[in-house]
């Protein structure tokens, strides 16, 4: 089964759309590295995204070094995120962000890389979710005050949910 990496902007704006336990329905595998889960998660759910089939992956010494590297070279990623993007270069896994700092350095790493919208539309081609389930939680979140997902976007999905 794909094993698909996250960030933590991938899972807060699963969260808002109550997308959570549905996603990991799909026919993937859900990883986060260790780093990752201990500085945003623990505290934040991540026991029960761990029940929901969440995997907290350890990295090896040079996967380690390579997110050393990647934070050197670009300030503005987190050590979170460096740490994904390494744990998926290191092992070929898909990469899930919304962050624009780390897609960018994904696609330079030739690291394949997905959102929050390509996961929705995941639920809807595997007829996971319901049309009115997914035209709600994407309002829910396109109406968060912090939302990062592109209003064309956005309102392509939601007229696409809206046909069926």
């Amino acid at each position: 089964m794909p094993v698909l990496v996250s960030d933590t902007s991938v899972l807060i704006d699963l969260e808002r759309g109550s997308f959570l336990e549905p996603v990991f329905r799909l026919p993937f595998e859900f990883a986060v590295p260790d780093l990752l889960y201990e500085r945003e998660l623990r505290n934040h759910g991540g026991p029960a995204l761990i029940e929901m089939g969440l995997r907290v992956e350890e990295l090896d010494g040079p996967a380690v070094a390579l997110a050393l590297e990647y934070r050197r070279a670009r300030r503005s990623l987190s050590l979170p995120d460096s740490f994904a993007l390494a744990l998926s270069k290191s092992n070929s896994w898909t990469l899930l962000s919304g962050d624009g700092p780390l897609r960018a350095l994904a696609l330079e790493e030739a690291v394949k890389c997905h959102g929050v919208l390509w996961l929705l539309d995941r639920l809807h081609e595997h007829h996971i979710l319901d049309q009115n389930a997914l035209t709600v939680g994407l309002q829910q979140i396109a109406e968060h005050p912090r939302r990062r997902l592109p209003q064309a976007e956005i309102r392509a999905r939601l007229r696409t949910y809206s046909v069926l």
